[in-house]
């Protein structure tokens, strides 16, 4: 396409008419967005709650089973009496 090509299509274009709006445009993206803020916020919410729980959880099988304590030996048994 020539630049003269893209000239006149250019001028085309802006010499129609514009296009018309809907009215009530403005007030679907309004409510389009309140509901996506809604919906990121309630997603954020259950992420921090999902991990809150799960770091509970991790402690409380951490003290319950104390994974840091070498377990007793099974293969010798204890010397006693000497």
């Amino acid at each position: 396409m020539s630049l003269r090509e893209r000239e006149t299509a250019v001028r085309q274009i802006l010499e129609r008419r514009p296009v018309k709006v809907p009215p009530d445009l403005c007030a679907a993206a309004m409510r389009r967005g309140g509901r996506m803020l809604r919906r990121r916020t309630v997603a954020r919410r259950l992420l921090w709650l999902v991990l809150t729980a799960a770091v509970v959880a991790f402690f409380v099988w951490a003290l319950t089973t104390r994974p840091w304590v070498e377990p007793p030996s099974t293969t010798t048994p204890p010397v006693t009496g000497w």
